[in-house]
């Protein structure tokens, strides 16, 4: 397996993951599939802001990625980040997540940052075992924030001092 930093080629492929992830699980809160433009504007962005795109290739295919954005927008939070893990169905399960996330926390140190969140839905067990197994501790757990597939959600905040 592969990671580096995400390209323009990528795009489809984190596309289909990321639009997987909307129709089919509570990972991310919104029932509206995103456009490859969508994604472009969202590369663009990170790049600008000197945050952090990887993929995972195995197989030749990208088979997961992972990125870092400042966590609000508000200047007060400019040290601050919030990470962002998904893996392609076909390839959970083998490490791929964790191997993402590990790069994603060394670019987030050598970026400067202070401290890395997971918003986790409190339901996605593996995420946060996952974060938790690298050292993300749970802050806080709001109850019944979110809604998606007519059913209330909650989210559990994990932090990481970098």
């Amino acid at each position: 397996m592969l990671i580096r930093p995400a390209v323009d080629a990528d795009l489809d492929a984190i596309l289909a993951i990321h639009n997987e992830a909307i129709a089919n699980s509570t990972a991310i809160w919104t029932d509206e599939s995103e456009t490859r433009r969508d994604r472009e504007k969202w590369l663009a962005a990170r790049a600008a802001a000197g945050d952090s795109v990887l993929v995972a290739v195995q197989n030749d295919e990208v088979a997961g990625y992972a990125a870092f954005a400042q966590w609000r927008e508000k200047f007060g939070y400019r040290h601050t980040v919030e990470d962002s893990v998904y893996v392609a169905r076909p390839y959970q399960g083998r490490g791929i997540g964790r191997a993402l996330l590990l790069e994603l926390i060394e670019q987030a140190r050598a970026a400067g940052r202070h401290v890395m969140l997971a918003d986790i839905e409190s339901g996605n067990a593996a995420s946060i075992r996952l974060h938790e197994s690298l050292g993300f501790v749970e802050a806080g757990r709001l109850r019944e924030i979110g809604t998606k597939f007519d059913r209330w959600l909650d989210l559990t905040i994990l932090q990481l001092d970098l």
